[in-house]
């Protein structure tokens, strides 16, 4: 699913923006994530000493929760991700093939729901893109 994920966002995404997959997001001191898929800045992709991105450099972090990592993806990243203010946060529970899609109240820093999606996911930030969730899972 993460591959499939990765290679839609690679066939959508505007030139300013590049698909990394299972690198660390360094959000302090001893607190780096490793989101499935990320999507960062084009002009850092091609920096091949890099071991993680910084929270400025993120536009999008998606999580694909398994039973093993339910916890970890659905609340304990969630909040760090918020924290550290990535605008963009998917979770998609591989289960149902139903991912969930949130964008950061600045508010309250923390994702606010914009919906549950199924058959095909459009969503307009933070680029307009598709996705077909039953794809995902073939």
């Amino acid at each position: 699913m993460i591959r499939r994920l990765a290679a839609a966002f690679e066939t959508q995404a505007p030139d300013r923006l590049a698909v990394a997959t299972q690198m660390d997001v360094e959000l302090g001191a001893r607190q780096r994530p490793c989101p499935d898929v990320l999507l960062i800045d084009a002009a850092l992709a091609h920096d091949h000493d890099r071991t993680a991105y910084l929270p400025g450099e993120v536009h999008l972090v998606v999580e694909v929760v398994s039973p093993e990592s339910r916890l970890r993806d659905r609340e304990v990243k969630p909040r760090a991700y918020a924290q550290a203010g990535i605008a963009h946060f998917w979770r998609v529970e591989e289960a149902d093939g139903v991912p969930v899609v949130y964008e950061l109240d600045p508010a309250t820093c923390s994702y606010v729901p914009t919906g549950i999606h199924r058959g095909v996911l459009p969503v307009p930030v933070p680029f307009p893109v598709e996705i077909d969730l039953a794809g995902l899972l073939k």
